[in-house]
Formats: structure tokens, sequence, C-alpha cells
């Protein structure tokens, strides 16, 4: 289970971000993150006249809300599902719309400066994780291919064996039999 220290530490290196009345989110985060997930952005802002931590992972985007009544609030979108995310900067705040679904989430009074670095985060999470799957779909047909490959070659050298009178015809038949599963 990864610290509340190694959390810190992987938040001051994203530079600046907006934490404003968050401190207590963050507390939570070793609880939510997963033990392979890294933070690549966030930020805090309202949405239902709360104020939530937004974080991008390389998976999700996690709202958290912690609430002093009702204890901790969570929400989180998959990345695969994000139709679109944008943002609007005005003198002194942001804001993040993000579209998942059919569902639209609008995230105000964001630090103006974090906005769009949260943006860039997620879509270059989105991007990296397309292209994972990508390599992860061709490595497997590569695989696949590459077993294929092998029962064709098994089958010809079985298949010259039997030519050269080395097996007899049931021994082929039930050679054969086993490669080909």
């Amino acid at each position: 289970m990864r610290t509340l220290e190694s959390i810190q530490e992987e938040i001051r290196a994203l530079g600046e971000v907006d934490l404003f009345g968050t401190a207590k989110e963050v507390t939570h985060l070793p609880e939510i993150l997963a033990d392979d997930e890294n933070i690549r952005y966030l930020t805090s802002g309202l949405t239902n006249g709360t104020t939530w931590l937004i974080v991008c992972t390389q998976k999700r985007i996690i709202l958290l809300d912690y609430g002093f009544l009702f204890g901790m609030k969570q929400s989180e979108m998959a990345l695969e599902n994000i139709n679109s995310i944008s943002y609007q900067q005005g003198l002194l705040f942001g804001s993040i719309e993000i579209w998942h679904g059919g569902a639209r989430m609008l995230i105000e009074n964001c630090g103006k400066e974090t906005v769009r670095p949260f943006v860039d985060a997620v879509n270059k999470a989105i991007k990296d994780l397309k292209n994972e799957n990508v390599q992860s779909s061709v490595k497997q047909q590569e695989s696949v291919q590459t077993n294929q490959d092998d029962i064709v070659s098994k089958l010809e050298r079985l298949a010259a064996l039997k030519e050269k009178g080395i097996l007899t015809d049931e021994e082929f038949a039930a050679q054969k039999a086993k490669i080909l599963g």
C-alpha cells in the first residue's frame, strides 16, 4: 500500500497544483489509489456546491469530497469512458467540463493556472491508454500468429516423418491430434 508521504512527494513533483480546501481528501488518497496508479495531475474545484479534489491517474479521474457530516464521497470516471474534456479560464478562476458517457460534469472555481495542465494530463493519459491497448492487441496478434506458425511447422515435420516411413498412419494421426489439441 502506498504511503501518504510518497503521494505528497508525487504531488510536489507536479509543480503548481490547487489543493484549496482538500487537505482531508489528500490524506485519504493512499487508501483510494491502487499501488500501480500514479497521479498525473490534480486540482480542486466546486461541483454541486461543495469543494472536491479532482485527481487524474493513468486509469481514471477520481473526485473526492470529505464532508464533515456525511464522510467521504467518491466518484470516478474511467478514462476510456471520457468523450471530451475542456476548460475555461477567467480572471481569477477556471472551470473544467467533462463529458463521459451521456453525462456532463462541470467543475468550477478551480485555480485558473491549474485547469489547462489538468485537461492536458487527462488528454495525455487517454492517449497513453489507447496506445497501451493498441500495443497489447498487437502483441496478442503476434502471439497467436507465432502459435499458428509453430503448429504448421510441427505438422509439416510430422508429415515429412510419415512420408519417409518413420511414422505409421496411426502414429501420424495420434501425433497430429496432439498438436491440434
